[in-house]
C-alpha cells in the first residue's frame, strides 16, 4: 500500500490526479488480494483478534514505509521514525499481553 499511496508523488507528479488514482487503485487491488486472505487465515486459523491483526498491519506498514521514504523518496531519516517505532512496540505489547 505504501507504493500505491505515495509512489505516484515521485513517478506521476505531472500526470492528472485521476490517472495517479487509477494506477494506485490497480496496485492496491493486488495488495488487497493478498491482505484479505491473510487476514482470514490469521483470524480463523491462527486465532488472532481483529485488534492484533490491525496492530500487525501497522507495524508492517511502518517497517515498509521508513525504507521507502528514505531510499525511494529520498526523504531524510528522522529520529521521529524511531519514536514512532517505539510507540508501535508499546501497542504490540498491550494488544498481545492478554493472550
Amino acid at each position: 500500500m505504501t507504493f500505491a499511496w505515495y509512489g505516484h508523488l515521485k513517478n506521476m507528479s505531472t500526470a492528472p490526479w485521476y490517472a495517479a488514482a487509477f494506477v494506485s487503485w490497480g496496485i492496491a487491488l493486488f495488495e488487497y488480494l493478498l491482505q484479505v486472505p491473510g487476514n482470514r487465515i490469521g483470524y480463523t486459523q491462527a486465532a488472532f483478534s481483529v485488534g492484533q491483526l490491525k496492530i500487525m498491519q501497522e507495524v508492517i506498514t511502518l517497517a515498509v514505509f521508513v525504507p521507502f521514504a528514505v531510499i525511494y523518496m529520498k526523504e531524510p531519516l528522522k529520529l521521529d521514525y524511531l519514536w514512532a517505532a517505539l510507540c508501535m512496540v508499546g501497542a504490540v505489547y498491550f494488544i498481545f499481553r492478554s493472550n
